[in-house]
């Protein structure tokens, strides 16, 4: 048995809106400027707050997610790329005991997995003292989390912060911070959730100074000794075994050119699902379809993420030349997740029930609602042989979308869905994405280390 020390510290909060990502922003901000060799991590499948802390951190960031990979995978991403770090600093996903269906890939349901001490972020505004009886609770729903501590968020001031540390100290929990209440620090949201990284300075809002800000209130309210002691309080981990650990990539030997769009309308994308088709033999070629004007030369397929192709339709509609490219190349092997499949289609309506020329590869529209119309994790069986598997092979993944497909074909009977999903919640199946020889279209957001047999029959093909 090889025992390995990994400081790690997870950032939860009682409840979405908490201003975890703000905190643990600025926390990796203030490490960076340390000197502290940091990595990050995000639990669940978010892909918008992660960029927030790699630009925050200067520093990389992974998901950490027990639906879309296995618990085992999980565990082994987390020893490899851990390694040789100061600290692992983990965001939480909404509240802490809040997942999929019994709990899966709730922050709790990782930090019990890795073993590691919690910070609870807890919403101190227009509450006192009451936020230690919130804090206690949390701690005494379930004895195997280590709650090593917590941070106030929205503290209005010394006496404010001293009350509730007085109820803290009633029920022996460690106060580790108390951030005092700034509208400056409070990152735009859009309908997916934070408004991405990318886009924060076409909104009039400087990305530098937002992180600064967040750096100069996490210095000025949390101790951060007391978070680093915590986070080397850490009980050491086993190592996986050599044979199992995620060690095999090879950048030298380079079997196929994958384009992967990649701009500020496609940008949803796990680090270690990409990196799983690199150890493959992938040499990846990044593009954007909003702004280059052709495909990059000499590819075998293309992958078109998930993003908001439906905040950028009117230049991905005027970018002509790179339509052109995408239709003409008729033996592209594509596969598209979400706002990938909604370029793919016909047309797009916005919000504002504008209307946009897409691709047209999919005889189907995809249209943008005020609602959300799915969120949650699912499965897909395959309905044909497809670019991924063959009939009847089954992903798991991810849905979250505000539009709907709909097919633009007489006979709505006779569309080529590619998938019957299903929700892991509920147990609801429906029809859904589309298929042809070349290519794989669907809501379905996955994670091909999550799915290997997958991402290699897309590559072995």
């Amino acid at each position: 048995m090889n025992l390995k020390k990994f400081p790690r510290i997870l950032i939860a909060a009682a409840g979405s809106g908490s201003g975890k990502t703000t905190i643990v922003s600025g926390l990796l901000a203030a490490l960076n400027k340390r000197g502290v060799k940091a990595i990050g991590y995000k639990a669940g499948p978010d892909y918008i707050d992660p960029e927030h802390h790699r630009r925050a951190g200067k520093c990389k960031i992974y998901n950490l997610d027990t639906w879309l990979t296995s618990r085992e995978k999980v565990y082994e991403l987390f020893c490899k790329t851990a390694n040789g770090y100061d600290i692992a600093v983990v965001e939480g996903v909404m509240g802490l005991y809040d997942g999929g269906k019994h709990g899966i890939s709730s922050s709790a349901d990782i930090a019990k997995l890795l073993n590691i001490p919690v910070i609870l972020v807890v919403n101190a505004k227009s509450v006192g003292e009451s936020a230690a009886a919130v804090a206690l609770g949390f701690r005494e729903y379930d004895k195997q989390i280590n709650l090593a501590g917590v941070i106030l968020n929205n503290i209005g001031s010394d006496s404010h912060r001293e009350m509730i540390e007085q109820g803290l100290n009633k029920v022996n929990i460690k106060l580790i911070g108390a951030v005092k209440r700034n509208d400056n620090l409070k990152i735009p949201e859009r309908h997916l959730g934070l408004l991405p990284a990318e886009e924060l300075e076409r909104q009039n809002i400087s990305e530098q100074e937002h992180i600064e800000a967040a750096r100069l209130a996490v210095e000025a309210g949390v101790d951060i000794d007391k978070l680093l002691d915590a986070a080397n309080s850490a009980p050491e981990l086993q190592e996986p075994e050599a044979e199992n650990i995620i060690n095999n990539i090879n950048i030298n030997k380079k079997k196929f050119r994958i384009a992967v769009a990649r701009d500020e309308a496609f940008s949803f994308y796990y680090p270690d699902s990409l990196e799983y088709l690199e150890s493959l033999g992938a040499e990846l070629i990044y593009f954007s379809p909003v702004h280059d004007k052709t495909l990059p030369e000499d590819i075998n397929a293309a992958i078109f993420g998930g993003g908001f192709p439906e905040i950028f339709a009117r230049e991905l509609e005027a970018n002509i030349s790179m339509r052109e490219s995408i239709i003409n190349n008729k033996n592209l092997k594509i596969f598209a997740e979400c706002g990938g499949m909604m370029y793919l289609s016909e047309y797009l309506i916005d919000f504002d029930n504008n209307k946009y020329n897409m691709l047209g590869l999919i005889p189907a529209s995809c249209a943008m609602h005020d609602r959300l119309q799915t969120v949650g994790y699912v499965t897909c069986e395959s309905l044909s042989d497809n670019i991924l598997g063959i009939k009847g092979s089954v992903l798991r993944g991810h849905e979250f979308h505000f539009s709907t497909m709909t097919p633009l074909i007489e006979d709505a009977s006779k569309f080529n869905y590619a998938f019957k999903f299903t929700r892991l919640r509920t147990g609801k199946s429906y029809p859904g994405g589309y298929v042809s020889e070349n290519i794989l279209a669907s809501y379905l957001h996955l994670n091909f280390r999550g799915n290997e047999q997958a991402a290699k029959y897309f590559t072995e093909s």
